[in-house]
């Protein structure tokens, strides 16, 4: 069995049942046929399994040195107030567009330069929205060192923010779930196989 916690292995468990990890064919953004497709957005419908998720985050969070949380728009910001809620850590946002009108804010809540934000997202692939963050966070005045994701994707993330200084942590790498659900038989293990050879060509 995978060195998953019981708390991990049920969290497995449900985003599989909730349809947050669907196995088929699926075209990506890049044009790209996977048979795999991860849509964490779907979590905003399952109450328990949001606070399920959020409650995932704090063994990581634990050992980082931080003030606030940032949440990446969309599919984290629900996951960031999860832990804010959960681990009383202040939590703001970078927005995706800036406002026009009124405080024409670029990043929502409170916060004050040199402060150390942590950046909490879904999922990582490339790292390529984690940088657009990260700047939008240090052209505030902020210090950005640790990205928080739910699931490592395994396709090049964590090396690509390493190179550039940042640390990144995952609850769960799409390896440590794959394995799982094929010891287990969760998942038919032709969709395994298939799953598997598409992310080592990636």
């Amino acid at each position: 069995m995978p060195d998953l916690s019981p708390r991990l292995i049920l969290l497995a468990d449900e985003l599989l049942s909730a349809g947050c990890i669907k196995f088929g064919e699926f075209t990506l953004k890049s044009g790209l046929k996977s048979p795999i497709y991860v849509d964490l957005r779907q979590i905003i419908t399952y109450p328990k399994l949001l606070e399920q998720i959020g409650a995932a985050y704090l063994p990581l969070l634990k050992n980082l040195k931080f003030e606030r949380l940032a949440g990446l728009p969309y599919a984290a910001i629900p996951i960031a107030t999860a832990i804010s809620l959960q681990g009383n850590y202040p939590m703001i946002y970078p927005r995706k567009e800036v406002k026009a009108y009124g405080t024409k804010a670029e990043i929502e809540g409170e916060y004050h330069a040199g402060e150390t934000a942590v950046i909490i997202d879904d999922l990582a692939t490339t790292g390529g929205s984690k940088f657009e963050a990260i700047e939008k966070l240090t052209g505030a005045g902020l210090v950005v060192k640790d990205v928080v994701v739910l699931v490592d994707r395994q396709s090049g993330a964590r090396e690509s923010l390493e190179q550039a200084g940042y640390a990144m942590h995952s609850v769960l790498t799409i390896g440590q779930l794959l394995d799982y659900w094929e010891e287990t038989k969760k998942v038919e293990s032709g969709k395994i196989k298939a799953t598997r050879e598409f992310l080592n060509q990636e």
